[in-house]
């Protein structure tokens, strides 16, 4: 097992002065590090060549002395010439921890890559070995910690004593923590200027009950590929208790929530519902009114034929607390996936989403004029009467050229593609891939990647 040659640890400098020795730009990178603490910062150089003016330090341009160095918490040299050697020198004589730029040999101790969230830091350290990749890592950490994190976190130190005052098991005191510092109802109030109150009554449901309250999040999860799910999406899923799934949602995306978390899939594919939505709305209010924080994951936007409707309608009745995260639904994973400007100027002053499943003439003869007019239409759930749709919309009116671009399972990287017009849509032209798709109406199609998205998948559809 390979061991640490540091020892990683926060070291107090409330109240302390930190010294730096340099005036140039390696200089003020030190000073935005140790600018985020509450130390006195003071800056020591011949000749300044950098600005220090946005931040609260002092700067002494003289020659260094050795009294200057005399009580310093932390010693920062980025000056080779004798100011700079005279502070490790001092620093060295009074043990003063060191820390010389680029010079890890002469260092005592190494400046982490910080993630901020104060009172809460998280700091990543290669041992000086490779600092581009702790700058790396800390961009994938400051993604996955909410920035109201900080403030959660001193909310909880000051309900320390009153919490185990009212609490008194352990295991039951890390619960309400836990519940506190992942709760989104906590976060928001504290943004409204009343954590406090959400914080207490967060606490009052823990002593009567055992338990905090539920909560169910309506999760997008865009249209399948993993990398498009929201940052928002991603923090939430690994706080979640549960995870209630529908059947489009890879298993990949799921497997990004916790990995205790209890996986329900809830089946809902065309022609295959093992859970009825009654039942799916049922299951998410039983869960939230169990304490457990629930995440309702759902293909493409939970707003956009998601029956996200249906079952915020349950959990208002419920009373249970929601939050909804939006998704990149399939029209616009298709658009990205094509580089189709699906609202264009002079051309496509608006997109229509619309499910071709079930749709009547009336809606129809809708669709038909505002795609005459202009607008670009996105069908959902129209792949098995895609003929017949195309074939009803040139009756009513649309015209038989109007563009039309097919996406299959849009936004993933085996997507498929083909390119005609409504005409050869009506006379069922297209064979489709299997999976979901996605029918793009208009003029603006026209202005699409479509002839090279046929070409690099040109087994994708059979025309006929």
């Amino acid at each position: 097992m390979t061991r640490l040659n540091t020892f990683p640890l926060s070291f107090k400098v409330k109240g302390k002065r930190i010294m730096i020795v340099g005036g140039t730009d390696e200089a003020l990178n030190k000073v935005r590090l140790v600018a985020k603490t509450t130390a006195s910062i003071e800056i020591y150089a011949r000749q300044v060549e950098t600005d220090f003016s946005g931040f609260d330090v002092t700067v002494f341009e003289r020659p260094l002395t050795a009294e200057d160095v005399a009580g310093v918490a932390l010693v920062f040299v980025a000056d080779e010439g004798p100011d700079g050697q005279l502070a490790m020198a001092e620093a060295r004589r009074l043990n003063i921890p060191l820390n010389v730029v680029d010079v890890p040999g002469e260092c005592d101790f190494y400046t982490p890559s910080i993630v901020d969230r104060a009172p809460l830091t998280v700091a990543i350290s290669t041992e000086g070995d490779a600092p581009v990749l702790a700058r790396l890592v800390r961009a994938q950490i400051e993604a996955l910690l909410a920035p109201g994190l900080g403030k959660i976190a001193g909310l909880a130190g000051s309900l320390r004593h009153k919490v185990e005052s009212l609490i008194h098991d352990g295991a039951a005191r890390r619960r309400y923590y836990e519940d506190l510092v992942t709760s989104t109802a906590v976060e928001q109030a504290i943004e409204e200027g009343h954590g406090d109150v959400e914080a207490e009554k967060l606490l009052a449901s823990h002593v009567e009950n055992g338990v905090g309250q539920g909560v169910v999040w309506l999760i997008g999860a865009g249209p399948g590929a993993a990398d498009l799910l929201t940052l928002r999406a991603q923090r939430l899923l690994q706080q979640a208790d549960v995870i209630v799934h529908d059947q489009l949602v890879p298993a990949e995306v799921v497997e990004m929530g916790r990995r205790d978390a209890e996986q329900i899939c809830v089946g809902k594919a065309k022609g295959h519902h093992s859970f009825s939505q009654a039942q799916i709305n049922t299951l998410i209010v039983r869960l939230a009114s169990e304490g457990k924080k629930v995440a309702r994951l759902k293909s493409g936007d939970p707003m956009i034929f998601g029956r996200a409707g249906e079952e915020i309608a349950a959990l208002r009745k419920a009373e249970i607390d929601y939050q909804i995260v939006p998704g990149v639904s399939a029209a616009l994973a298709a658009a990205a996936d094509t580089a189709t400007p699906v609202t264009l100027r002079k051309v496509s002053s608006g997109l229509v989403v619309a499910t071709a499943h079930g749709a009547d003439d009336g809606e129809l003869a809708h669709w038909a004029s505002l795609a005459e007019t202009g607008l670009t239409l996105a069908l959902y759930m129209g792949k098995s009467i895609a003929a017949e749709t195309a074939e009803r919309l040139v009756a009513l009116g649309a015209a038989a050229d109007l563009p039309v671009g097919i996406v299959v399972n849009a936004g993933r990287p085996k997507s498929r593609s083909y390119a005609g017009n409504l005409g050869d849509l009506a006379r069922g032209a297209v064979e489709f891939d299997d999976g979901p798709a996605v029918i793009l109406i208009g003029r603006a199609v026209a202005y699409g990647d479509w002839v090279e998205a046929v070409a690099r998948n040109a087994e994708s559809f059979k025309v006929a």
